[in-house]
């Protein structure tokens, strides 16, 4: 049996998503900034995408920006707000500590180049407190930016009552939605959200493409120079192809969207029951205010990597941790901030089932990592310190 639990990751394009592709890879190939007919059928193609994609989190077409992705419409959002912000004397920006590291690797950047970085805790069950953020909040304070829901631990952030406190204290305020959109309801409007960024590869789309939305009261800077693309905030001839396989891709997985959430929480929890029954094991973040198919656990006195690799010669896709930081042999920032000590955080596991996953596969992935966990704590050194009570346990 091969199974598939690493959506978080990345997620299979779906049929539709190809689909909508294929025409512009072979009869539709204009460039959308020709003014023969080839290239405006593909100009008038984009718009109607545009307009697709906004319908989804509700938002003005207008404020639609194509990009290659979630980490370069973060990168836009922050540095625009950042640049709006130093123009009126402002330089202090407030994000958490366990943001994907396209907003932290950016506001590091940020702080070197004079701004004020105030990251706020998210406590141990992954969630950030707005009065905690209506304390950090100050004259100076020029951009919010909080993830909408977590990539590693998939605890889902009170987005709307944050934005509703930023609107009041009048400071934009951008999210990261990468893992949200496409899986959670999302309204720009009622959840006063003023930025938000979004990645196709995590709905169903094709990789290399996603968005940022921006109202116009933050001014996008660029990151790429060289043409009028994207109302001259975007230099580069669009990908068609993968726009065209974004829209359709988000506008399939909008329509499903609540029954398959509602399926796939059951799925989760059941996952999440079933692993909890393995001694000295925890999961990470809230139980509930977490994304419909994410399981992330720490199982005390064994590696993640000799983990990963035993539950793929078991046919088990998963992951530790972020994508992006999975060549790191340092414990996850994430776990970290939401209080695991390094020994632990080494120990986890994140496994993100899709829509089709089934009852069989949950408890097939249940049953094989109870068996590799106790397999490796069979020879592990650290475990027989524990067990032997040279060592205390954690979990």
């Amino acid at each position: 049996m091969r199974i598939y639990a690493d959506n978080a990751a990345t997620t299979k394009p779906s049929r539709a998503a190809i689909e909508a592709m294929l025409p512009y890879l072979e009869e539709e190939y204009g460039n959308p900034s020709s003014l023969y007919t080839l290239g405006q059928r593909a100009r008038e193609a984009i718009e109607q995408a545009r307009e697709e994609v906004a319908a989804v989190i509700h938002a003005d077409p207008r404020d639609i920006t194509f990009t290659s992705g979630g980490s370069e419409a973060d990168n836009q959002a922050i540095r625009s707000a950042a640049e709006k912000g130093r123009k009126a004397g402002k330089t202090h920006i407030i994000s958490t500590a366990f943001e994907h590291h396209a907003v932290l690797h950016t506001l590091n950047r940020l702080e070197k180049e004079g701004f004020r970085v105030t990251l706020l805790d998210v406590h141990e069950n992954g969630l950030v407190r707005p009065d905690e953020l209506d304390a950090a909040i100050c004259d100076e304070t020029c951009l919010v930016t909080v993830m909408t829901a977590n990539n590693e631990i998939g605890t889902i952030q009170p987005i709307r009552a944050l934005g509703e406190l930023c609107a009041r204290r009048g400071v934009p305020f951008h999210t990261d939605a990468v893992q949200a959109v496409g899986h959670l309801p999302i309204d720009v409007d009622a959840d006063h959200i003023d930025m938000l960024s979004a990645s196709a590869h995590k709905f169903h789309g094709p990789k290399g493409v996603g968005f940022l939305y921006a109202r116009k009261k933050v001014p996008l800077v660029n990151l790429i120079d060289g043409g009028a693309q994207e109302r001259g905030k975007r230099a580069g001839t669009e990908n068609v192809p993968a726009i065209m396989g974004m829209a359709a891709a988000l506008k399939e997985s909008a329509a499903r969207m609540d029954g398959d959430a509602e399926r796939m929480r059951t799925l989760r929890d059941r996952l999440i029951t079933g692993l909890r029954e393995i001694p000295h094991s925890a999961l990470n973040g809230d139980a509930v205010k977490r994304l419909p198919g994410n399981a992330n656990f720490c199982f005390e006195g064994i590696e993640g990597e000799s983990l990963l690799l035993l539950l793929d010669d078991r046919g088990i896709c998963a992951s530790s941790g972020s994508a992006c930081t999975s060549g790191s042999l340092d414990p996850s920032h994430v776990l970290l901030a939401i209080g695991r000590v390094h020994d632990v955080a080494h120990g986890s596991l994140r496994l993100t089932l899709g829509e089709d996953a089934t009852e069989e596969e949950v408890d097939y992935i249940v049953r094989n990592v109870r068996e590799v966990v106790e397999y490796l704590r069979g020879f592990s050194p650290v475990w027989r310190d524990l067990v032997s009570g040279k060592a205390n346990f954690i979990l």
